[in-house]
Order: C-alpha cells, then structure tokens, then sequence
C-alpha cells in the first residue's frame, strides 16, 4: 500500500487521545495557545466548550488533514506503525515543523533507523523540555519502531 493511501490506525489514534487529553472547556497549552479536545487549536477562543461528541468528531475530522501531511511529504514506504507514529507527531507539532525537520530529511533518505532519534528530539515547549512531551516522544518513537508504547 503506497503513503498515499493510509489512514491512521486505531493504535494511532489512542497514542494521540492518551497524551493530547480530552478537555471540553478552552484552555492555554504549554506555550499559552488556546486549545480545546483532543489538542484542537483551530478557531479556539477561551471560553468555548464542546461535548465530548463533538471533540471526538473534530479529531476524527482533523485526522484527515493531518494524514494528508505524511501522505504528501513523506517519499519512501511507510508501515502502519510508522505512518501512526508520524502522524501523531505532527499533529502535536504542525506540518511546518515536519516540513523543515531534519526527521524528515532522514526519513525520505531511507534512513528508517534514525528516524526515532530525530522524533525524541522534539520535547521542548517554549524551549523548555516538558517531560509530558519527553514521554509522548518515547511513545511516538517505540509506536515508529513496531513496538510498545502503553507503558510510557
């Protein structure tokens, strides 16, 4: 199955609600972004609130524009666990950051070992390093690498 075609997993998704949270009321984010759901920043002013319906049907919704972004970026076969792990990743961190990454350099030289290294180096907000990220990047890394990530 070519990138092209692939659509985050059910593993995929539960990496991104375990550490993005659901949160139903607008809050500030580590770097003071207004955010709702499952990570949602898109038109998020504080004081919204969602149902919890509507943040699984704007992260499903969103999912579509984020798998998109490996779809089109990335340039060599992906497995599952990797396309998942990318995915989750630049959905924390945006296209731009995917796009000007040196993860992304690696990747599309074929160069899959070196991959989790580049993915574990994104744990700073504001330039601090925030041991919630340090532990999603662990996730994302091992979920890269076709292995466990749960007890991260």
């Amino acid at each position: 199955m070519s990138n092209r075609d692939r659509f985050i997993s059910a593993e995929g998704m539960a990496l991104i609600k375990k550490f993005e949270g659901c949160k139903l009321d607008a809050y500030l984010d580590a770097v003071n972004v207004p955010t709702i759901a499952y990570g949602r920043t898109k038109n998020v002013k504080m004081g919204d609130s969602c149902t919890q319906e509507q943040a699984e049907a704007w992260v499903e919704e969103e999912m579509q524009e984020y798998e998109g972004y490996i779809n089109n970026m990335v340039e060599v076969e992906l497995s599952q666990f990797q396309f998942d792990a990318l995915v989750a990743w630049v959905y924390n961190l945006g296209p731009t950051n995917l796009k000007n990454s040196t993860l992304l350099k690696v990747l599309n030289e074929g160069k899959y070992s070196g991959v989790p290294a580049q993915i574990k180096r994104w744990n700073k907000a504001g330039g601090k390093v925030l041991d919630g990220l340090t532990r999603r990047r662990e996730a994302e890394a091992l979920l890269f690498q076709d292995k466990e990530w749960y007890e991260v």
